[in-house]
């Protein structure tokens, strides 16, 4: 990836309030054409790192760069830049989508002979169409979400930055705004935050998980998963001699061990954890060579960690490194 332009660079960002600091020293970059979900409990300064890439806030200190343009010196200039959708997406509740878009190109600076042209395509990319005539106040949650989304993207900025965009919406809406912001990778750098940990995995190339200011885990899925769970896991329930079980796995590779078993049910069957520090996949060897030892297999199956697994590992590693670095009390 480091031939691969960058279109956010973010250096020793920290902001303080009134004595707290909201971000302590985070440094990251994102390239052109990815999608980056921003996680975070509430209160870790994902809203307040955003709207400091937006220009919206300055920063205490550090630097920050949209598309390689400071944005402490030239924030007009980052504002032609970015799509912002902030979360609880403030929009005129009297104004009708197609009135609202126009007001919204012009002020981007969309010449008037692309804006009628552009506000098509974009309503069409949105699924908006429909509701183009609509009074936005008469709009369900759904369609408001996309109207933010259309207003983010209306001007093809570079960046696009959504806090929080599928926030009340239902299942139904979700995967509309999943495959609309599937559809920007490659044209549009996005940074999302969202606490719906699903949608950001099945939507985003890389994740950065930041808590109580700072950046605690970056990277994809399954590299965090490796980094922070290391061994792979498989669940096996099966019936058979258990006993010698642990020396033909073991000759599959020297990592591979029982580190769980049940008790036998009264069938025979007995449930049991294999774990490995090998992350490629090993199911048709494992179940290979149970077989082969005169094992039954009711079920074989590798258990990966989910993002929220990851999420609260992470986390919680981070509260645990603090609370450890205190000096004790008396």
């Amino acid at each position: 990836m480091s031939d691969v332009p960058t279109a956010i660079e973010v250096t020793r960002l920290i902001k303080t309030y009134g004595g707290v600091t909201a971000v302590n020293d985070i440094s990251f970059s994102v390239a052109r054409g990815e999608i980056v979900g921003f996680l975070g409990p509430n209160g870790a300064g994902k809203s307040t790192t955003m709207r400091i890439l937006t220009g919206y806030l300055p920063a205490s200190s550090g630097s920050v760069k949209i598309c390689g343009i400071p944005v402490a010196t030239q924030p007009d200039e980052i504002k032609r830049r970015i799509g912002y959708m902030p979360e609880n997406n403030p929009l005129p509740e009297d104004m009708r989508v197609s009135e609202f878009m126009y007001f919204r190109g012009r002020l981007k600076e969309i010449p008037r002979r692309k804006l009628g042209p552009r506000i098509d395509e974009v309503l069409e990319v949105c699924d908006l169409k429909r509701v183009r005539h609509k009074i936005i106040g008469q709009l369900s949650k759904g369609f408001r979400q996309r109207v933010g989304i259309a207003d983010a993207i209306l001007a093809e900025p570079p960046v696009i930055i959504m806090d929080e965009p599928t926030i009340g919406l239902d299942p139904h809406q979700i995967l509309i705004v999943r495959d609309l912001i599937a559809s920007l990778r490659g044209r549009m750098t996005v940074i999302i935050s969202s606490h719906i940990l699903p949608e950001i995995e099945m939507t985003c190339d890389r994740v950065l998980i930041i808590n109580q200011g700072r950046v605690v885990a970056q990277g994809t899925p399954a590299d965090l998963r490796k980094e922070i769970f290391g061994n792979s896991n498989y669940h096996l329930e099966m019936a058979g001699d258990a006993e010698s079980l642990g020396t033909a796995l073991a000759a599959i590779d020297s990592s591979i061990r029982i580190t769980a078993t049940a008790e036998p049910g009264p069938d025979g069957f007995r449930k049991m954890t294999i774990t490995t520090s090998r992350n490629d996949e090993l199911g048709e060897t494992l179940l290979r060579t149970l077989l082969s030892n005169g094992a039954r297999v009711r079920a074989l199956s590798r258990a990966n960690p989910t993002l929220e697994d990851v999420f609260l590992a992470a986390t919680r590693r981070s509260w645990d490194a603090v609370a450890a670095a205190k000096p004790a009390t008396k």
